[in-house]
């Protein structure tokens, strides 16, 4: 018997993970956090992600289950190490991933540490994904979930090894349609309700919307430009542009034109065909490694720039302490600074970081 917290957001997964690990006779609590208060950025309660519905149907589990249940605020850690960055990665050109944030900051850093105040060793997420042991290599590894439409590791890369042998990933092996099936035989509240879609703090209007609100500042107009410098026309401010956006544009070429770069020093946005989207070539820091401790020589792995690419094949080499350099078979479109580049051999996750 395991003493587990288990995460739960209200969503059928996180349940269907809470019903699964007290079956097993495990002794669980379930936890909800609490990640910021929707007058603070400006949500209308009813279109919020952490709803009082969702802790609702997240209490209501727990109850099913005679679980004890608890809401923790944790709203100021997310908003300095998630909303915070997000905005600040946005104002320097880049495109974040708030979703690994999220994970790295909060549910297996800020959780973790509120389960070992309650002695509760592991914690338990609902997350499609799967962790083992390897007794050759003396490591814990991340791996695939078994059904490859909803594999969750690319958003986990940053799991350290301590992490990982506290934490449970019951779903790991189940189908998306088999969590459905499950909630529903055990009359779970949310076996059909939907899932969340984009990100939980930003569900109205855009993101540069969002970030011109919770900042309170305009941002100013500048050019767009060509790869030579020349002046195409007038953008709106550089937080509204990500590598590799076409639409909102709000100019008409010859030829379809792709933001192929944001420079926030020159306050430019430079636009190209989409041939001047790709490169065989990035480098990466921030990096955290799994299936080993440093790689000491070229590497062969498969390797995504964002979370629904399929893997492309790669050679990594680790260039510092911090960094490596991934080299593409094939040149790979809308390389983008501050998405996260994660390595696989197989099923198992190498490791990742962040493109600069």
């Amino acid at each position: 018997m395991k003493k587990i917290v288990v995460a739960m957001s209200g969503g059928v997964d996180s349940s269907v993970a809470a019903c699964l690990l007290k079956e097993q006779g495990n002794d669980c609590i379930g936890m909800t956090m609490k990640l910021f208060y929707n007058e603070e950025i400006h949500l209308r309660r009813e279109h919020a992600c952490c709803s009082l519905e969702d802790t609702e149907d997240a209490r209501s589990v727990a109850q099913q289950l005679d679980m004890p249940y608890y809401v923790v605020n944790f709203a100021e850690r997310f908003q300095s190490c998630v909303i915070d960055r997000f905005v600040e990665a946005y104002e320097n050109g880049r495109t974040p991933n708030p979703c690994i944030d999220c994970n790295r900051y909060l549910k297996f850093d800020k959780l973790f540490s509120r389960a070992k105040e309650l002695e509760y060793p592991f914690v338990a997420t609902g997350h499609y994904a799967r962790i083992e042991y390897n007794e050759t290599s003396d490591r814990w590894l991340l791996k695939k979930a078994l059904d490859p439409d909803k594999d969750q590791s690319y958003v986990l890369y940053t799991l350290t090894q301590e992490q990982l042998a506290h934490t449970l990933f019951p779903l790991g092996g189940m189908t998306k349609a088999q969590v459905r099936d499950y909630a529903g035989r055990h009359q779970l509240i949310n076996a059909k309700k939907q899932e969340s879609q984009d990100i939980c703090f930003v569900q109205e209007g855009s993101y540069a919307d969002f970030i011109e609100t919770y900042t309170g500042k305009t941002y100013p107009k500048g050019p767009f430009v060509d790869k030579d410098g020349r002046v195409l026309g007038e953008h709106k401010g550089i937080i509204r542009y990500t590598l590799g956006q076409r639409k909102g544009l709000g100019l008409s070429f010859p030829q379809p034109m792709y933001v192929c770069k944001v420079d926030p020093a020159a306050n430019t946005v430079t636009l190209s065909p989409e041939e001047g989207l790709y490169t065989d070539q990035l480098y990466a820091e921030d990096i955290n490694l799994i299936a080993c401790e440093r790689i000491d020589a070229p590497m062969r792995v498969m390797a995504k720039v964002r979370y629904r690419q399929k893997a492309q094949p790669a050679t990594v080499v680790q260039t510092g302490d911090d960094r490596i350099r991934v080299t593409f078979d094939a040149p790979q479109r809308a390389v983008t600074k501050g998405q996260s580049v994660v390595l696989y051999d197989s099923d198992i996750v190498v490791g990742g970081g962040t493109i600069v």
